[in-house]
């Protein structure tokens, strides 16, 4: 019988950090994610379920908000990516489901995103070099869609000039974390 095991986007048994410079770039491999669509005609039902079971209301666009279990990121017109521990979520779609009921569509995510989270000092440096974004001005509650290189990215501002989280599709993993990796080096 096959032994199965988890691994991170790129590869490996344990999440890859690096540090360049100033800079430290963290594979992040510990979320669950689901995304959540309200339903047409359910908009003020999915607010209260929502509310209800992710205890913040759903953020406005460019934005995302944070709560006890979950976190939710705005992705688009009536769209959020939840997010939330993947040792107490794992099976985040049922769960979200079973919450908002018939209000929301809600898909797993979970092995189809990577993230890696930026910190340090030069981290603004790398944003403006790797995304058409004007990372300086965010603040911790921001989000938008971007890309960086050719990849569509989700860029999640965690705090000011210090800490961003960039996802993008699993198969883009290793393809972005070069790009992260290149750019922090021309900075360093």
């Amino acid at each position: 019988m096959s032994e199965l095991r988890p691994i991170t986007a790129l590869g490996a048994d344990a999440p890859r950090r690096d540090t360049i410079g100033t800079v430290t770039i963290t594979e992040v491999d510990d979320r669950a994610i689901a995304s959540v669509a309200s339903r047409a005609g359910k908009g003020k039902a999915f607010e209260k379920a929502a509310k209800t079971l992710f205890g913040i209301a759903p953020p406005q666009p460019g934005r995302w908000d944070g709560g006890a279990d979950y976190a939710l990121i705005w992705t688009g017109p009536d769209q959020w990516f939840a997010e939330a521990p993947l040792a107490t979520h794992e099976d985040i779609a049922t769960l979200i489901k079973a919450g908002l009921g018939d209000t929301a569509s809600v898909t797993e995510q979970t092995g189809g995103w990577c993230a890696f989270e930026l910190s340090g000092g030069a981290v603004g440096a790398v944003m403006e070099r790797l995304v058409p974004v004007d990372a300086a001005r965010m603040q911790a509650g921001h989000a938008t869609r971007s890309f960086a290189e050719h990849m569509g990215v989700i860029v999640i501002c965690r705090e000011a000039g210090r800490r961003f989280t960039l996802m993008a599709p699993r198969s883009f993993a290793g393809s972005l974390h070069h790009a992260l990796g290149a750019v922090a080096r021309s900075v360093a």
